[in-house]
Formats: C-alpha cells, sequence, structure tokens
C-alpha cells in the first residue's frame, strides 16, 4: 500500500490556533478508512476574505463559506506520471468555523476537524445533494470523527 500524502498550509495568523499535526493525523486517518493510498491530498486553512474569493470564483457565490473542495479528479481522469492520485484541496476558513463552533457550542478544533473530514468525504465522491447521501454522509462523517449527532 502506497502511503498517503497530505500538505497542510496555515495562514500565518491561524498558525497557534490550528494544530497542524492533528489535522493531517485526521486526514490520513480518513483515507486509509476510505480505502484511498498513494495519494496526494492539500489542506488549506485561511481567512474569509481568501475563501470568499474563491467561492465567488468557482462557486459563483460571493459569501465566505465553511469549506470548499477543489477536486482535482472531476472531470476526465488524467494518468499522472508518477502514479500519484492528487485528490485536490480542501480549503478551511478558519474565522468562519470559529463561529459556526461558537454557535453549535463545541470548539474550534472539533467544527475544523468536521469540515475537515467533509471536505475530504467531497473530494472522494460524497454528496448531499439528496436528502439519502446526505444522511450517508453525515453517518460516514460522524463515525470517522468519533462523535454522534441526535
Amino acid at each position: 500500500m502506497a502511503e498517503n500524502s497530505v500538505l497542510i498550509s496555515v495562514k500565518d495568523r491561524f498558525e497557534s490556533a490550528v494544530d497542524q499535526t492533528a489535522m493531517v493525523a485526521l486526514a490520513e486517518r480518513v483515507l486509509a478508512a476510505e480505502s484511498v493510498d498513494g495519494s496526494e491530498l492539500g489542506i488549506v486553512v485561511t481567512d474569509d476574505e481568501q475563501i470568499r474569493d474563491l467561492n465567488r470564483k468557482y462557486a459563483d457565490e460571493d459569501k465566505a463559506t465553511d469549506v470548499l473542495s477543489f477536486s482535482l479528479r472531476e472531470g476526465e481522469e488524467f494518468v499522472s506520471p508518477d502514479d500519484v492520485t492528487r485528490l485536490g484541496e480542501v480549503i478551511i476558513s478558519y474565522p468562519t468555523a470559529e463561529r459556526q463552533a461558537k454557535e453549535a457550542g463545541h470548539s474550534a478544533t472539533e467544527e475544523v476537524s468536521h469540515l475537515l473530514v467533509h471536505g475530504i468525504l467531497h473530494l472522494l465522491g460524497y454528496d448531499h445533494a439528496e436528502p439519502d447521501d446526505e444522511r450517508k454522509m453525515r453517518a460516514r462523517e460522524d463515525e470517522l470523527l468519533g462523535t454522534s449527532h441526535h
């Protein structure tokens, strides 16, 4: 089994708030649990401005959001020269995660972990457009995070 490589980049001002080692470990656990190997995943933790920019550019929504997943696998399958499957990037807005955590009454770390798992599952083809798919995706997130929503 080839190892997965998880690259993380955190905007300077959130570096002290974000446990990068834990995030990478969580991402690796999700990939392993989903039987993904030999792939590369990027995680970016940024601010509302940057995510709003990306959201406007790529999703046509002019607002900050909590997490965006950019798949490198959508569309035609391409064979990478080094046999690495580049899954894409999960981009998380820390300030939005913080606000949502407050509203939900849990820690920003828990919120970021949830967004990360959610984003990775998107890259792996999970979707929540239909209620049934949403239930499945949520159940898988809870399983991977070891939490339960009632």
